[in-house]
């Protein structure tokens, strides 16, 4: 609910007397009719809604109001090991079977399949398909053996230690040590501050079993569960399927209570400096903890406190957002907000930044001084009109798409309901209500807020950041003695004037010289007067979404090596300039309110567009585009203001071991590559990096708009799209030149290799299989590789992660691309203790042999094509999966209605066909690469 506090921009003019006559404060937030809820004689509580998209799926979710604040001190990370052991075993589901069987009717195990654990819920996700009643009724007897009967043996127990101390192992690092540090004044005096859901080493290595049963038997029980069920589903058939699983269970005779712990309030400041050297950012946090534990949302008006509260938001974020765009930013971003903590019982209004690792007390000194600006002169009438503007625009296109909207974005909102007695009205109501509300906020309002908000009591700050050598950290007077700003010293916001557009030249329009239509995919494709096509394919997958995007072949691989040298890194700076003689901010600000976007880009092989609009707003896209092409400013200062945000941001990431690794083994790789600069600008490469030349090679690469062709996907209106296409791409500059993709001939070396890499402190390994190389494209081959890689990852599963508990995660991925030359891929990598890498990759270099040696099992082959046709299924109702389509249609050179053709291609896989391209690819040279810690 609070996210969709948004509505439609011209009912705002109503009076306001009339709109409050129709409302009171104290009238309670109906619940949504649509939704069937109830509550069992147990206490377990329910949510059913019927759902059409997508098509054929329900998604189930089982939420448990306990989590790891309800452990005893001898079973911390247990709330976390009983959501594993959930997945290991159950009464109708022994063993490995319920995996098994969930990936036979095609849900993949981590993609769809899944859980979570935190510090007050522990939740299960199962999406299955609901057009077939026995898949329907396996999938309410998997979720009720989650909550009742899962297998608890010892030796399963045991077996499952090793896969979460790998997940326990997969977290350690600076951020986890900092927080360690931070986390007792974060949470003054509080069970959260020593309840993190991972839980303790120790605790994970030597509970005995009695103690993860307690749990179990403990706190999963009906009245702290609730059942949600959404989907393309007979809602009176559901609730049925829901009282005949779980109203025969009872609570414990002699439950115990379900403890709210609360975060006690406290008269100091608190600030943590906290350092690590493997720390890859600078971070600040300013926190003021609200005095009192939070009050439900029950009544219109606490509605409309919620939607002044998000205003509020919105409008310091958007000061915070400029003083990030301007030519000497204070911090690479920074964000301020009112609500929740780690504690259910504890919300309070956040500042956040991230910053130059120098430059940690300036970033604080600059949310302080936003704060005191905001609670000395407020906010201007022009800042809250652009406010409502953006919650218009947000609710105008969720209620658009009210009919069309995913299962998957309403089980969360039920979850909430059932936790934490969000309400939910449903679309409609909020819709309605806000349009009734928006118009009643006033300035006075919101500007009062802050005197609330901020506090010289219950406050902590958190300084984290790098620790080397000639880096002086802030000490704690120093950080109180930033929280003291001279309020005399403040001025005003001033609130520059709004653009009137967002082109300044005159748009001299083309034509559209000629219509095809391709009947089957139901395309049409308009060649524009100037050489510029324009293939677009009208969708009700969505009201309120059309996506875009623009591709020419050529790119930087038509640049001389040292052109790329000086440009590689300036070009994420060139948009930060704006067009049109506007700035980024003054841009933002004109889009206030309208929903387009448009992101250029130029890549290796080619240039081009990704963007997004409404219908509504669809213009604004095309302008966009038309200035980005004619117009792009050049701006020396922002330049530098983006060389700044980025120095901040990239400067210790080789710090990481992960990071540092990737930087290295790559090196490795593409040491003999010319064109190879590194994966981050490091001070050298800033010295010789020129702004100006990559501004002019981007003019270079946009100079030509005859050779690029534009797709569109959505709710596309043909007057519209000719209209628009033929006025703002038509009129682009254009000649008869046509580049092609360029192949420059570099590779990565050949042969059997191997990189280790030593980098880091904790006991931490990564490894990587890589297999590449040249090939001929073979659409056939290219679909047995990508199935290998499934194929491959669910043996790998079962033998590194179930049977050896050597691993959290593992994964095999495999493709094969066409552009800019026929090549292959195929790459293994896990994370894991570095006393088992060496073993751990023999034991995936076995598993693939055995598929070369011996072919895959049908029975996997067959879980991927479920798998596979589910989502293809799924996807193909999705604007995006289409536009990936054609986009990789016409770089490929193929023609889009083979898309057609998947189902049939997926299903006539073999495997032969899988064993054949491990043969044929996968028994040669290989590069192994080794993150292993520093001792």
């Amino acid at each position: 609910m609070k996210q969709i506090t948004r509505t439609l921009l011209f009912l705002l003019a109503l009076p306001v007397t009339m709109v409050a006559q129709e409302m009171k404060s104290d009238a309670l937030i109906p619940f949504d009719s649509s939704v069937r809820t109830g509550k069992l004689a147990n206490g377990l509580t329910y949510y059913i809604k019927q759902n059409a998209k997508p098509e054929n799926k329900v998604d189930l979710r089982l939420v448990i109001n306990a989590g790891s604040i309800l452990e005893n001190d001898d079973q911390q990370g247990l709330a976390h090991f009983m959501e594993h052991m959930c997945f290991n075993g159950t009464k109708n589901f022994p063993k490995n079977k319920l995996v098994d069987y969930l990936q036979s009717i095609g849900v993949k195990f981590g993609q769809h399949l899944n859980a979570y654990t935190s510090f007050d819920e522990t939740v299960y996700f199962l999406p299955i398909p609901s057009d077939d009643p026995e898949k329907l009724e396996k999938g309410f007897q998997i979720i009720e053996d989650w909550a009742f009967n899962a297998v608890l043996t010892p030796a399963e127990i045991d077996k499952e230690r090793g896969v979460v101390l790998e997940e326990y192992r997969i977290g350690l690092g600076a951020g986890k040590r900092m927080m360690g540090r931070f986390m007792p004044k974060m949470m003054y005096k509080s069970h959260y501050a020593d309840r993190l859901p991972i839980g303790k080493k120790e605790v994970l290595e030597n509970f005995t079993h009695d103690k993860l049963v307690s749990f179990y038997k403990d706190w999963y029980r009906p009245n702290l569960m609730s059942v949600i069920v959404v989907g393309d589903i007979n809602v009176d058939e559901m609730e049925k399927k829901v009282k005949a699983h779980f109203s025969s269970y009872q609570n414990p005779k002699n439950e115990r209570p379900r403890t709210i712990y609360e975060v006690p309030n406290h008269k100091e400041t608190f600030v943590a400096v906290e350092s690590d050297k493997e720390a890859p950012s600078a971070q600040v946090q300013l926190i003021y903890k609200d005095y009192e534990m939070p009050k439900p949302m029950v009544t219109v008006g606490d509605f409309r406190k919620e939607m002044v509260e998000g205003l509020f938001s919105t409008m310091i974020n958007n000061r915070l957002g400029e003083l990030a765009n301007s030519p000497t930013p204070p911090f690479t971003y920074g964000y301020s907000y009112h609500g929740g903590t780690y504690a259910r019982t504890k919300e309070a209004y956040q500042s956040f930044a991230m910053s130059a690792e120098d430059k940690q007390l300036d970033a604080l000194k600059v949310l302080v001084t936003e704060n005191e600006r905001v609670k000395k002169f407020g906010f201007t009438e022009g800042e809250l009109e652009r406010a409502k503007s953006d919650f218009v625009a947000g609710m105008e296109n969720a209620y658009n798409d009210r009919n069309k909207t995913n299962s998957s974005s309403f089980v969360g909102e039920y979850q909430a309901h059932f936790l934490e007695k969000e309400p939910t009205p449903g679309i409609e109501w909020t819709y309605n209500m806000l349009v009734k509300v928006l118009p009643t906020i006033e300035l006075k309002d919101i500007n009062g807020l802050i005197n609330d908000y901020i506090k010289e009591d219950n406050r902590v700050v958190i300084l984290t950041g790098p620790e080397k050598e000639g880096l002086k950290l802030p000490s704690e007077a120093e950080v109180l003695s930033a929280l003291k700003v001279n309020t005399d010293a403040i001025t005003a916001y001033e609130d520059s004037e709004v653009a009137s557009s967002l082109l300044r030249k005159d748009v001299k329009a083309g034509t559209v010289v000629k219509r095809e239509k391709d009947a089957k995919i139901g395309t049409t494709t308009l060649t524009l007067s100037n050489g510029v096509k324009v293939t677009y394919k009208k969708t009700d997958f969505k009201n309120d979404e059309i996506l875009m995007s623009g591709i020419s072949f050529g790119g930087s691989n038509l640049y001389s090596n040292d052109e790329l040298r000086q440009t590689q890194f300036a070009n994420g700076a060139l948009t930060e300039a704006g067009f049109s003689g506007l700035k980024l901010n003054d841009i933002n600000k004109f889009m206030t309110g309208k929903i387009a976007n448009v992101n250029p880009y130029i890549g290796s092989t080619s240039e081009g567009f990704n963007g997004s609009a409404t219908p509504k707003d669809l213009e604004y896209l095309f302008q966009m585009t038309h200035a980005y092409f004619t117009d792009l400013n050049m701006d020396k200062e922002a330049f530098d203001g983006y060389k700044q945000k980025q120095n901040s941001f990239y400067k210790n990431m080789a710090s990481t071991p992960n990071f540092y690794f990737q930087k290295e083994f790559y090196g490795f790789l593409l040491k003999d590559n010319p064109r190879f600069f590194g994966i981050i600008p490091d001070d050298k490469a800033w010295e010789q990096t020129n702004y100006e030349l990559a501004y002019n090679k981007y003019k270079e690469r946009f100079a030509n708009a005859g050779d690029f062709e534009f797709f569109f996907v959505g709710n596309v209106d043909d007057a519209k799209m000719e209209e628009y296409a033929a006025k703002y791409l038509g009129s682009l500059p254009s000649t008869k030149e046509r580049e092609k993709m360029t192949d420059l001939g570099f590779r990565m070396p050949k042969g059997d290799l191997k990189k280790v890499v030593n980098k880091g402190t904790d006991p931490k390994s990564n490894v990587t299989i890589m297999y590449f190389g040249d090939t001929t494209y073979s659409p056939k081959e290219a679909l047995a590789m990508e199935a290998l890689g499934e194929v491959l990852t669910i043996k790998l599963i079962e033998e590194l992660r179930e049977n050896e508990s050597g691993v959290y995660g593992i994964s095999a991925r495999g493709s094969m691309s066409k552009v800019p030359y026929g090549s292959y891929s195929f790459n293994i990598s896990f994370p894991c203790g570095p006393d088992n890498a060496e073993k751990l990759t023999q034991s995936a270099l076995r598993e693939l042999n055995k598929i070369i040696k011996d072919g895959p099992q049908a029975v996997d082959l067959a879980k991927y094509k479920e798998g596979e046709l589910a989502d293809f299924k799924k996807d193909s109702k999705e604007n995006r999966f289409w536009l990936s389509t054609l986009t990789r249609a016409y770089t490929n050179g193929t023609a889009a209605s083979d898309v057609l053709k998947m189902e049939e291609r997926i299903k006539a896989l073999t495997t032969k066909d899988l064993q054949d391209v491990a043969k044929k690819y996968l028994s040669k040279d290989k590069v192994v690469g080794i993150l292993m810690p520093e001792n």
